[in-house]
Order: C-alpha cells, then structure tokens, then sequence
C-alpha cells in the first residue's frame, strides 16, 4: 500500500500540538445556575463526554455593560459568584466587550474597569473579546495581565482581510465571520502559528446571505451606550422565527461535531467558539450535548440536570 508520508506527518504533528478541541461556550453571567449544575456534572463523570474536546473558556458580561456588545447582556450574577465558580474548575473566563461604538469617554466606566480588575487577580489566565481598536489600546496599556480576542462583530468577510486581522499581535485569538467556515483551501495554508490563532464561530443561524449583519452590531453596540435611534429590524429570510438550531444546522457556515473531529482538528485548528449568550439553558444544553456529550450519554446528562419521571411537558 502506498502513504503519503507528508499528509501522514502533518496530521501526527497536528494531534500532537493540538490534541483537543476546545470549545468556548456561551452565558457567563447569564447561565451562571446552568453552568453551577452542569460543571459539577461535567468533572463528575468524564466518560460522558468525547475525550478529544474540552471546555477553552465561557463568555459573556453581565447587564449594564457600557463596553458590552454582540448581544445585549441579561445576565444578572454576582461577578464574584461567576469568576469563583470558573476558577474552581480552572476554567477561563471572557469579558465580551465588544461594542463597535465606543469613545474616549467610555474607557473610565466603573463597571468595566472594575470587571477586568477582578479578572487580573485570577490564577487562571483570562481573556476580554473586543471589536474597538479604541478599547484595545486601553486594555493593552492598563490591563496588560489579560488577553485579548477580535470579535466576530467586525464582520470581515474578504478572507484576505482576516489574515490580516490574524496576525495582528494584540490579538491572541481571532474570530472570523461564519461566512469564511468553509474556505478550508485558505485556512489549510495558514501557518502553524496563524492556525493556533484562528476560533471558529459554529452555530450560526443568522442567514447566509444577510447584508445587515454588521447594522445589527451597530444596533446593540448603540442600545449598550444608552444612545437613541431607531431600532435595527433584521429583514434577513426567516429572522422572525429567532435563533434554532435546527436552522443552524442547515446553515451553510455551520461546523458540525464531526466537521471538527474528523477535519478541522487534524488540519491543526483547536478553537471553536459556540453561540447562544441570549438563549434559554434548554437550548444552550442542547447544542452542548451535541458537540460534547457521547450520544450513550445524552439521556444521562438530561435526567441528572432536569429530566425525571415528573416532568411534565405539557
């Protein structure tokens, strides 16, 4: 039989350096009770999930957030309850801070600042998500200690573009837009160093073709400002029915469990981001299920974190 000895060596080295996938999910402080239950579970009972992924972090911000953006924040946990629970498990957090539209004088929020100096205290290394170059000269000058990660949110699409923004240093991580999931000929010929950079957005459910995208960041980055305008009507097939995952998955962008496993994973690529910050904790278990969880064991996470002979749909 006949190998390719260079595409056998490359996917050897690839298991080497990353052996795991690693997802960073969604609902920091706005699943904080469904991460509480479900954590325990997760450390509890290792066999229940694949052996090849692991959590990289959970993101999100909590309520009030000037510099909050992406989606607007519901969550109203403690700060101090949310990073202990997260440090108890070593588990990083992210402070999504990527509003599109801030100025100087938002840099001094007392929230803000405070939030990224309780994460400087951690013996976990973590991370703020961010869209404006404004903020990153802020946070790279006051608060060194804390990565940094390109937000989605800027919405490039030109894959040429997202190298650039790629190999920009401020950035330990770059998220591009969903639209570029699929360009595996491009992302196969990144560097090693470029690839370890790259956090794919998998479960969109946005539509493909939408040309609003980028409006509708606007919109939440305005609405966390407090600043008045008209709401953003997304006008996208199917926006009214919101976000399902079953819409997700027929998306074109979309990066299934196997997508990841069986290509991006050998191909060198770690990092997969998981959307669903302003979800309910039904769905948000749902996606988790379906990207970590052995389907043996799907009955077994539901029944130990709500499914019992009294449960009542209807």
């Amino acid at each position: 039989m006949c190998y390719n000895l260079d595409k056998i060596l490359f996917l050897k080295r690839g298991r080497l350096l990353n052996p795991k996938a690693h997802y960073h999910l969604p609902g920091l402080f706005e699943h904080y009770a469904f991460y509480k239950a479900f954590l325990e579970l997760y450390r509890g009972h290792p066999e229940y999930f694949y052996d090849w992924c692991g959590i990289g972090s959970v993101y999100g911000a909590p309520a009030g957030c000037l510099w909050g953006g992406g989606r607007i924040e519901l969550g109203d946990a403690e700060p101090a309850d949310v990073f202990a629970l997260m440090e108890s498990y070593d588990i990083p957090v992210r402070l999504t801070f990527s509003n599109l539209l801030l100025e100087e004088k938002h840099l001094d929020d007392p929230l803000c600042n405070r939030l990224c100096r309780m994460l400087t205290k951690s013996q976990t290394q973590q991370g703020i998500i961010v869209a404006s170059d404004l903020l990153t000269a802020y946070l790279q000058k006051n608060f060194p200690e804390l990565y940094l990660v390109s937000s989605t949110t800027k919405v490039i699409t030109d894959f040429d573009k997202f190298r650039r923004e790629l190999n920009r240093p401020e950035f330990a991580y770059t998220v591009p837009d969903f639209r570029l999931n699929q360009k595996l000929t491009e992302f196969s010929k990144l560097s090693e160093k470029e690839k370890n950079k790259v956090e794919f957005l998998c479960n969109e459910c946005c539509d493909f073709g939408c040309t609003e995208r980028a409006a509708c960041y606007r919109d939440v980055s305005r609405k966390a400002l407090g600043l008045p305008g008209e709401d953003h009507v997304c006008r996208a097939p199917g926006a009214k029915d919101g976000y399902r995952f079953s819409k997700a998955m027929a998306n074109p962008g979309f990066i299934g469990v196997k997508d990841i496993e069986k290509t991006y994973v050998p191909l060198g690529f770690s990092n997969f981001k998981i959307e669903g910050r302003g979800l309910g904790s039904a769905l948000l278990l749902e996606m988790i299920l379906y990207y970590m969880v052995k389907p043996e064991y799907h009955i077994h996470v539901r029944e130990a974190l709500y499914l019992d002979n009294e449960l009542d749909l209807f």
